[in-house]
């Protein structure tokens, strides 16, 4: 599965986008984007600042037509896991997590 992570450091900025492996990977580079504008914000690099990030995945599922109906220009969608149970990649990772710790 192809992934990459978009990252906006400035809302409205056009966003800087960083292939990723894994979702692991992808929450990986969210958080370390996000904790990177904290950091100029706090050490008065910038004034202020509004973010945005997110994880997308290549749909090769997506039709033509599904193309032009949803008004995409791509086949980038955001990330959403396999059973469809989430739609937040933290969120599924944490679950990962508890699996992990019950199962031991």
């Amino acid at each position: 599965m192809k992934l990459r992570v978009w990252h906006i450091p400035q809302v409205p900025m056009k966003p800087f986008i960083v292939e990723v492996a894994s979702v692991e990977e992808g929450v990986r580079v969210m958080d370390a984007l996000a904790d990177y504008d904290a950091f100029q914000y706090d050490n008065n690099i910038k004034p202020d600042y509004c973010n945005a990030n997110g994880l997308e995945m290549w749909d090769d599922s997506l039709t033509d037509q599904d193309l032009e109906e949803m008004e995409l220009t791509d086949r980038w969608v955001d990330w959403y896991s396999e059973c469809q149970c989430y739609d937040d990649p933290r969120e599924y990772i944490e679950s990962l997590k508890e699996e992990t710790t019950t199962a031991a």
